[in-house]
């Protein structure tokens, strides 16, 4: 009986046949009889004679036929065989959960969104933990700017640093940490060599990262509330630019501790405590439903948390065998 067109359907559209009848007609062809048939698939005999007649009715074949006591396949039966097991180990394959990925020989490109203080911070870890279990994987960071985080949905794999809220309901988040600002300033300068006072504070030349040429922060409404101003000297456009200028000035870069810690490794700067009481802000990773159970990206997210962790706990090891004071200089 010819199968009925689906409603709205396309002319000259084909219904698919009844995908349930791949595993029995594997088995018959396999077994070339009703009952061992119906015994690896743990039904009746008469309900496998049964199917064994829809079969045929699909195929057009009677693909098993009389031969003396027993049955034998058909040329068509034949033939189908090696087609008929490789579609059904495709079909078993597809809807199986997907594999622990085999991270030696995994190829694959990700693109990190995120600021260059994350990337100063978490890059050089997150790069050497990479190197080591998944040398085939590649990183790409791209930067910030006006991003949406429905790029999320597209183009970008992974969102680090600091997360609006909300995020869309198809976007999955997970925080890595805490963070808090503090001043960098050249270390042989005077003003370096002992802690800020608020008074100190303002009344020395600030440097302040925003992308956007910003001035008024949090910061000028904890100086107003001690009825202090501060004077912003300039506004840098990354981290990275504030720590240089803070080395040819004589004025303090305000930048998150973490990129005060990774920028004093290599310059000489002093990091001083900033003498107010700030937030503190969350840094997380935030990625789109369409890689939530992807195992190579849930990799991904768990070698950015490690790396973020192995980079807490280097430079907490740095800070307990370095000066004990407000103020550290670089060597």
């Amino acid at each position: 009986m010819q199968q009925s067109q689906p409603p709205g359907a396309a002319p000259g559209f084909t219904p698919l046949p009844d995908m349930n009848l791949l595993p029995a007609l594997d088995a018959l062809l396999r077994a070339g009889s009703v009952a061992g048939a119906a015994a690896e698939l743990n039904v009746s005999p008469s309900a496998m004679s049964r199917t064994l007649a829809r079969l045929r009715r699909v195929v057009g074949d009677p693909l098993l036929v009389p031969s003396g006591r027993g049955l034998t396949l058909t040329p068509r039966a034949h033939g189908m065989q090696p087609r008929v097991q490789a579609a059904l180990t495709t079909a078993v394959a597809a809807l199986r959960p997907p594999r622990e990925v085999e991270l030696a020989t995994l190829e694959r490109e990700f693109r990190i969104r995120t600021n260059d203080g994350i990337a100063m911070s978490l890059g050089a870890p997150l790069l050497a933990l990479v190197a080591r279990e998944a040398p085939g994987v590649r990183l790409r960071l791209l930067p910030e700017g006006d991003e949406d985080p429905a790029d999320l949905r597209t183009h970008v794999d992974l969102d680090v640093g600091e997360l609006p809220d909300p995020l869309p309901h198809d976007v999955r988040s997970s925080a890595l940490g805490e963070h808090r600002h503090v001043a960098v300033a050249r270390a042989d300068a005077e003003f370096a060599r002992e802690p800020l006072t608020p008074r100190r504070f303002a009344g020395l030349p600030h440097i302040t990262v925003t992308r956007r040429g910003r001035t008024y922060s949090v910061v000028d409404e904890r100086l107003a509330e001690l009825g202090l101003c501060r004077d912003v000297l300039a506004t840098a456009p990354t981290y990275a630019a504030a720590c240089f200028f803070a080395l040819r000035t004589d004025a303090l870069a305000l930048v998150p501790s973490e990129v005060a810690a990774e920028a004093a490794r290599v310059m000489p700067l002093a990091v001083l405590e900033i003498p107010l009481e700030l937030p503190v802000a969350t840094t997380g990773m935030a990625w789109h439903v369409r890689v939530d159970t992807d195992p190579a990206h849930r990799w991904l997210r768990g070698a950015v948390a490690r790396a973020a962790t192995e980079a807490a706990s280097d430079r907490a090891g740095i800070k307990r065998s370095g000066a004990g004071g407000a103020a550290t200089a670089a060597p």
